[in-house]
């Protein structure tokens, strides 16, 4: 016989992981993004990484592969920056997993979540892949649909090492 489980720890989990998230942002406004291009491939992995880990601040890892691409390998840029990001939108598989999405309600949710549950990891390449602002719902409903998170990371990875390298690759073309 189970016992109920109580909702508490899923709601304290969802409010750490947005927390963090929050905590993130802030940081990321902290930076001084007009040095941080000397740290190489690294500080391109670690900006990437963090501009994915949020919502609120997503525009410095596109801006970062291009930048990167005019002075760095950009297939390597893309390589790099596509398992930052990749791994950064863990932020949203993890909330998801910590319970039910507080955007259950958003028609655009509703419609990610279902691509999720029919196509699985092929749903999140495909909205890794594409420049858009809704694989963060897609991680969200990957976590609440408990896909397995080693299906979601290298799905996610893989969807945006190819927008990455084209992105890095545009930067190239551009100096």
């Amino acid at each position: 016989m189970t016992t109920p489980t109580s909702p508490r720890p899923s709601r304290l989990r969802a409010s750490l992981t947005i927390g963090l998230m929050i905590a993130i942002s802030i940081g990321l406004l902290l930076v001084d993004f007009r040095h941080f291009g000397q740290y190489g491939y690294l500080g391109v992995f670690v900006l990437v990484l963090l501009g994915n880990a949020t919502v609120v601040v997503p525009a410095p890892a596109f801006m970062t592969a291009l930048a990167a691409g005019r002075t760095l390998n950009p297939w390597l840029v893309g390589v790099i920056s596509g398992l930052g990001a990749g791994i950064g939108e863990v932020t949203g598989y993890i909330a998801g997993r910590a319970g039910r999405s507080v955007f259950d309600q958003q028609q655009r949710f509703t419609r990610i979540q279902g691509y999720v549950e029919r196509w699985g990891a092929f749903a999140i390449f495909a909205l890794a892949a594409l420049p858009n602002p809704l694989m963060d719902f897609a991680g969200i409903a990957a976590g609440i649909a408990r896909m397995p998170v080693y299906k979601f990371l290298l799905a996610c990875c893989a969807g945006k090492i190819v927008r990455f390298t084209i992105l890095a690759l545009i930067g190239q073309s551009t100096m």
